[in-house]
């Protein structure tokens, strides 16, 4: 049995950060604040509405960090294609709007976070970042 973490656990460190629209587009965005210590362009896993995704960290035209989708495989967070986007369908069912706050929980820093709405607590299943040598053999089974 894994172990489980509280939002609001030590453990956990919150960013209060905003939810943006992509340009012109109805689809949403999460800014990711600096202090969060994300890192860009690549994939981490993001805890949305209990469910453990994949999402691409990437930098906007100003070099601000920001997440744009999250995905359920780390396949679809690198090519989305026709894979469904659920940080949309967070949006769409959680209590947050475009232009308000969201909470980034850091679960295990540069590799898994969560997201929730402000005043929510949630429960994350405590997770370690893989080994570098595990992770480089993964990361070589996706190339062709």
């Amino acid at each position: 049995m894994s172990d489980r973490l509280p939002s609001d656990h030590d453990a956990v460190a919150t960013h209060r950060t905003s939810l943006e629209r992509v340009g012109r587009t109805d689809r949403s965005k999460v800014l990711v604040p600096d202090e969060a210590a994300v890192p860009t362009d690549e994939v981490v896993r993001v805890v949305v509405d209990g469910r453990t995704c994949h999402a691409r960290v990437e930098t906007n035209l100003q070099g601000a960090p920001e997440i744009t989708g999250a995905y359920d495989t780390p396949t679809l967070a690198r090519d989305p294609g026709d894979g469904e986007n659920r940080l949309e369908t967070w949006v769409d069912d959680a209590d947050v709007t475009v232009g308000g706050s969201v909470l980034l929980d850091v679960v295990t820093e540069g590799f898994k976070y969560g997201l929730r709405a402000p005043g929510e607590r949630t429960v994350y299943e405590a997770t370690e970042r893989p080994s570098d040598s595990l992770s480089s053999i993964a990361d070589g089974l996706g190339e062709d």
